[in-house]
């Protein structure tokens, strides 16, 4: 079996649920599903599907670096989001960041997140 890595962004719910922020086995890198909360887990944004978003792929990019990979390392997303019709601002987003990278993508509606307040939650697969 290979190493893993793992990194913890040190949020309440990593520990309460069980897991870790980010794993890394050889080259690869799997992202949990991540919200738009700051380093205090304070919700930025809001009602605000596209600030949301931003804070997600920030907190997303914030793991990937701890172990020497970078949003261009990103081969898959996966957006689980609470309003699809709001999918323009979720999507808007995620263009801004990954339109030249252009990874595998899905975006889905869940009924609910674990806070009634967030309105995305995202997962990324990467390589190096």
């Amino acid at each position: 079996m290979q190493e893993r890595h793992k990194f913890s962004s040190g949020g309440k719910w990593e520990d309460i649920v069980g897991y870790s922020r980010a794993i890394r086995v050889a080259d690869r890198i799997y992202v949990t599903g991540t919200t738009a909360t700051d380093a205090a887990g304070e919700i930025v944004g809001e009602n605000d599907g596209y600030a949301q978003t931003v804070q997600v792929i920030r907190n997303i990019e914030r793991a990937l670096n701890n172990f020497g990979a970078t949003l261009e390392h990103v081969v898959r997303t996966r957006m689980f989001v609470t309003d699809i019709k709001r999918w323009e601002e979720y999507g808007r987003a995620h263009g801004e960041f990954f339109a030249k990278i252009k990874p595998c993508a899905t975006m889905v509606e869940v009924r609910a997140l674990i806070d009634p307040r967030m309105l995305i939650e995202i997962e990324v697969d990467a390589e190096l």
